[in-house]
């Protein structure tokens, strides 16, 4: 119900964003900005047409230098509409191969540069963590959900996989706790009632901090930041 609210009040506009998502793709030679700026466009009129509020919080927390990973929870399709709505720095993202034929997401991918993973094929999955790495030590920023798969819980987290954060090992890069709250709320309530939808970066962790843990420990410990922090701002 919300979507068709949010394509009819910018229906003037949804030929021209949607070309210029697809021409971004199909122009894509790994420059993931264009498509990253048009991504941006697309959210905010997004959020503008469908009643929703965006509440952002620790934008100081987002290294300077790029080379990162974000490391949200995972809620559903609006997730990355957060961030291109609030993030200053451009990002490709992984995503499960389920989604990669979505409309509007699969224009975002190509333009983005961004990465399906297939989580039923490890050496696929492999293949991908290794890419994002080589990436990220090249200067690119990623989000990846740690989760695996979206919560149906609401608020609720599941177990974060520890394979995850193999990328951000191999890379040596910083990871950025991110956490959503009410991002399942626009597209899985049949309403169109008004919402606000909470995103909160949190302090990174360095390279020095977990150098000397285990993925699954630092799945834990970037798990646990995150339902603290979805704790403190119900």
């Amino acid at each position: 119900m919300r979507i068709a609210m949010m394509v009819l009040r910018k229906l003037y506009l949804v030929p021209f964003l949607f070309y210029r998502i697809w021409l971004a793709g199909k122009k894509y030679i790994g420059d993931y900005m264009p498509g990253f700026l048009i991504g941006k466009k697309i959210s905010t009129h997004a959020i503008q047409a469908g009643n929703i509020t965006p509440e952002i919080h620790g934008l100081e927390n987002i290294p300077k230098e790029d080379g990162f990973i974000f490391y949200p929870n995972h809620q559903g399709l609006f997730d990355v509409l957060m961030f291109f709505y609030s993030s200053p720095k451009p990002f490709a993202f992984v995503i499960k191969k389920e989604a990669k034929n979505v409309i509007l997401l699969k224009q975002a991918i190509q333009a983005t540069g961004s990465l399906p993973m297939d989580r039923e094929d490890l050496r696929q999955s492999m293949q991908v963590i290794n890419q994002v790495a080589k990436e990220v030590q090249q200067g690119r920023n990623y989000i990846i959900f740690a989760e695996g798969t979206r919560s149906k819980m609401g608020n609720k987290l599941l177990e974060f996989k520890g394979g995850s954060f193999k990328a951000a090992q191999k890379a040596k890069c910083p990871i950025v706790p991110c956490a959503l709250i009410n991002s399942f709320v626009p597209f899985d309530e049949n309403s169109v009632r008004q919402v606000t939808v909470k995103l909160l970066y949190l302090k990174p962790l360095y390279y020095e901090e977990y150098r000397h843990m285990r993925s699954n420990e630092i799945a834990e410990e970037v798990k646990r930041r995150i339902e603290e922090a979805i704790e403190k701002n119900l």
